[in-house]
């Protein structure tokens, strides 16, 4: 689908050429897009190309990641499109930054706490198109940094074992979890069936005071309407249920918020959005915001009223969302990243999720290796005199992302 009519991107790159293109052997070409007209333009393509890759996900789609980089992006565009006999087959979705030396990261990174960002090949062309970028990073000797990329398994790690071959080095750290619940064939009582009896029963028992107390109304947004209003009381309750714990750094500015509108507005015309409020006697007492994907119902963020608190809201509200998912068809919750308590009281299982540092041979590489142990270094020191609860919020804000 083409991008709408709208405001011009916030970001603009450096005046440097749109494509930069060589020829590396097997007839694949690489083509560095390093505007916003070319980022836009590859809509259509993209998205078709997404469906056809191993790497398919809510945060890799084109919408996704076009609006974070018109609303938050602040670095170069460096989009790497791999293209054979003038088909897309392979897309680097980078962009890059320049201080000593020049670094690639994946677009989407950080600001929104996008989930299992990588490559997208098309899977009949992998092994071509990991050989391209692996020719036209060494030909350059740029450095790469992927946060939020799969621990294994992704085409990220398998195009830096491929630069391993040109005496390139890269690291890898673990730094976070994605919990999941698996639903594949459940329906809701046989789902309930597999979690801990405790929690089955707080769920139901939590449910079935409100109904007792309340008229007990759970809205879905459906309409452009009420996807402004259902976002706006998302936000609301939020940040009014994490005013009374230090803060939350889900929506730390105006341009993530109008971000999220942005992309939920697309969401909702693709049929992806998944935007619930939940309505005790027609007061929002709990929302939540996720998105149906393919066959994964990935839940992003929630909030509610603390003036229910005691009545649980948060908890029913993320059981009726499943319950819903399960309806719907969906094979698997995802609570995404954070290793939060509540997340393995739904969830049986989990992935790991990793930053990736490559590092060229020669000098540049030396000295992005020496800056990158300065910083552990630096950020180690510091934590060693920060006072405990300082460090516990920091934390807690990282898993929140």
């Amino acid at each position: 689908m083409r991008e709408a009519t709208g405001a011009e991107p916030v970001n603009e790159p450096r005046p440097v050429p749109r494509l930069e293109t060589i020829s590396p052997p097997g007839g694949y070409q690489v083509e560095a897009i390093a505007d916003a007209d070319g980022f836009r333009d590859l809509c259509d393509d993209w998205n078709a190309l997404l469906q056809r890759s191993s790497s398919d996900c809510l945060f890799l789609t084109w919408e996704w990641l076009y609006l974070w980089w018109r609303h938050l992006g602040s670095a170069a565009l460096s989009i790497l499109a791999v293209k054979r006999d003038g088909e897309l087959v392979g897309i680097a979705p980078f962009m890059e930054t320049r201080g000593l030396t020049r670094r690639l990261e994946l677009l989407g990174t950080g600001t929104v706490g996008s989930d299992y960002l990588d490559l997208v090949a098309d899977r009949d062309h992998e092994p071509g198109v990991l050989g391209a970028l692996r020719g036209w990073l060494d030909e350059r000797g740029i450095a790469v940094t992927a946060s939020q990329v799969l621990r294994s398994g992704s085409l990220m790690e398998r195009l830096l074992a491929a630069l391993e071959l040109k005496n390139w080095e890269h690291t890898s750290t673990v730094i976070n979890v994605c919990p999941y619940a698996p639903l594949g064939g459940h329906s809701w009582d046989s789902y309930l069936g597999e979690l801990s009896a405790s929690h089955r029963y707080n769920f139901r028992r939590r449910l079935r005071q409100l109904e007792k107390r309340y008229r007990v109304e759970l809205l879905r947004v459906r309409s452009e309407e009420e996807r402004q209003r259902g976002l706006e009381a998302l936000v609301d309750l939020h940040l009014r249920r994490w005013s009374e714990r230090r803060g939350s750094g889900a929506f730390p500015r105006a341009a993530v918020i109008d971000f999220h509108h942005d992309v939920s507005r697309r969401a909702l015309a693709n049929g992806w959005l998944r935007l619930y409020v939940l309505h005790l006697d027609g007061r929002p007492a709990a929302a939540l915001y996720g998105f149906k994907y393919g066959d994964r119902f990935y839940f992003y963020q929630s909030g509610f009223d603390p003036d229910y608190g005691n009545h649980s809201v948060g908890l029913v509200m993320m059981g009726l969302s499943i319950r819903d998912a399960i309806g719907e068809g969906a094979r698997e919750y995802d609570l995404l990243h954070g290793d939060e308590r509540y997340k393995f009281s739904w969830a049986s299982r989990s992935r790991e999720i990793a930053r990736f540092d490559a590092y060229p041979p020669g000098l540049a590489g030396a000295a992005l290796r020496r800056g990158r142990a300065l910083s552990r270094a630096s950020k180690q020191a510091a934590r060693s005199w920060l006072p405990e609860s300082v460090t516990a919020t920091i934390a807690a804000a990282r898993s929140r992302g």
